[in-house]
């Protein structure tokens, strides 16, 4: 078990972390990533909380490495957890971000202003078609 100054996290994947084309994983949402980076930088503890299962499970967290994010645990409060994923269940955490609230996801710059206290920057290697097209 973990002692956190800040709070655990529990982050669902489809139609939250990338867009929803369940059991293909959808495109990452606005600031997904660069949000939870910074949530991560900033000491808050990540579980990922979804219905996928098996192989998909897979490759959510396989998708979710890729961009940079290794969550302490996967449907389970704490690693070391035993849990048998035939059974749903909750887990603890102290804020749950899930496409499923009541009034949808708020979309992961509101996250991050709640969370963070400021509004996210966008990567500054990523241009425009705007930039792409018209400028060097």
């Amino acid at each position: 078990m973990i002692s956190a100054s800040k709070p655990i996290v529990a982050v669902d994947f489809d139609g939250t972390i990338v867009e929803s084309k369940y059991p293909k994983i959808g495109k990452p949402m606005m600031f997904a990533f660069e949000t939870l980076k910074r949530l991560q930088d900033e000491g808050y503890i990540l579980i990922l909380w979804t219905y996928r299962a098996g192989k998909y499970l897979d490759e959510a967290v396989e998708f979710c490495r890729d961009h940079g994010i290794e969550f302490y645990a996967v449907n389970k409060s704490y690693p070391e957890e035993e849990y048998d994923d035939k059974i749903s269940r909750k887990v603890a955490a102290d804020i749950f971000i899930d496409d499923r609230n009541i009034g949808g996801f708020v979309g992961w710059g509101k996250v991050h202003q709640e969370l963070i206290g400021e509004e996210p920057q966008k990567p500054k290697n990523k241009k425009g078609l705007f930039e792409k097209l018209f400028k060097k």
